[in-house]
């Protein structure tokens, strides 16, 4: 009974490939943070980055391809069930071109956010450089397929945005005299949604029709914050960045149901990981885990990126939903990217 669910949702996933999911969404373009990124970080000047071991160890061939977790990302199990490639190539790999990015492509950056100051803060891409990166890929795509191909290719994509943790966990809260001094939370709640209604409308104009948009994570049970909360909540989850975020996913999904009558022919998803991450992290048992309240990277209480060695690395990541401090383990990525589909993006088959 532990896998009654999962199970269900599997063989749901099964169905919905049967049905011709391979003829509605010809690519899947992303755009986000270290949720979605597939290694555009490797080819920037940044210490956000995770393209060495351990990370990447259960991924086809062992190989740390940027992704921040040890094997694929739910981007990359959203693709394969829309019958698209298994992984999902970054646009700065140049061990990839158009030929590959023609039925997907990730322009996400690990780190970025919603703010141009939480991109920043690492010295990542800012989204607004990231569509910048699509249009130049848009022209690219064009000269490859020719325009009616590459435009049919570009309104019936599925495009993905995942963003706006790192503007809370990596700025807002961690920045002394930063937007905090700026702004009340609720303030850089509306300043980052105008950002992503400014953006979103953008995409619109470019052509784009199907978008998911994937809200904050349970911010708060993320082992690097009970980590850093711990004498506050004796390491449990900090309840006051998690309300923050379900105020911010709250408000999110009123903006896409504003954009989505004001813009013809526009149909945008939100497609709410919050509730399935946590109930990972509050019933690991039910899905075959063991340790939720730390990752399987070193000692799983604070180590993300360089941070994360062989040493003190568990053995078998499938026991943990984190792999890091901060990102869940390619076990967890498989089965959110299940229930995203099952219960949002079925829309778009």
């Amino acid at each position: 009974m532990a896998h009654s669910v999962y199970i269900l949702m599997l063989f749901f996933i099964q169905i919905l490939r049967a049905t011709g999911a391979n003829t509605k969404v010809p690519a899947m373009i992303v755009f986000g943070d270290s949720s979605v990124d597939t290694g555009n970080n490797n080819f920037i000047p940044t210490i956000a980055r995770c393209n060495f071991e351990p990370y990447g160890r259960d991924f086809p061939g062992g190989i740390p391809t940027g992704r921040f977790c040890n094997g694929r990302l739910s981007t990359d199990f959203l693709s394969e069930s829309f019958g698209l490639k298994p992984t999902i190539p970054a646009y700065l790999d140049p061990a990839y071109g158009i030929s590959d990015f023609a039925t997907g492509v990730c322009f996400a950056s690990s780190a970025t956010g919603f703010d141009n100051a939480t991109a920043n803060v690492l010295q990542v891409i800012p989204l607004w450089k990231e569509l910048e990166f699509y249009k130049e890929y848009q022209r690219k795509l064009r000269a490859y397929l020719g325009v009616g191909k590459a435009n049919k290719v570009i309104g019936e994509a599925l495009y993905t945005v995942s963003l706006g943790t790192n503007d809370f966990i990596e700025n807002y809260y961690a920045i002394p005299g930063g937007r905090q001094s700026q702004f009340t939370v609720q303030e850089y709640q509306d300043f980052l949604l105008g950002i992503a209604e400014d953006f979103l409308k953008k995409l619109y104009n470019l052509g784009a029709r199907k978008i998911s948009v994937t809200g904050i994570a349970p911010m708060g049970c993320l082992p690097v914050e009970r980590t850093t909360d711990f004498m506050n909540n004796d390491y449990g989850c900090n309840e006051e960045h998690n309300n923050v975020a379900l105020e911010f996913n709250g408000k999110m999904m009123s903006l896409l149901s504003k954009l989505n009558k004001e813009l013809p022919g526009f149909r945008i998803v939100f497609a709410d990981g919050y509730n399935i991450l946590l109930d990972l992290i509050n019933k690991p048992s039910k899905f075959g885990f063991e340790v939720a309240d730390m990752g399987c990277c070193g000692s799983g209480t604070f180590e993300t990126g360089f941070l994360c060695t062989d040493l003190f690395t568990c053995t078998d990541a499938n026991k943990f939903v984190f792999w890091d401090s901060v990102h869940p383990s390619e076990k967890a990525n498989k089965i959110i990217a299940n229930y995203l589909l099952t219960r949002y993006l079925k829309v778009f088959l």
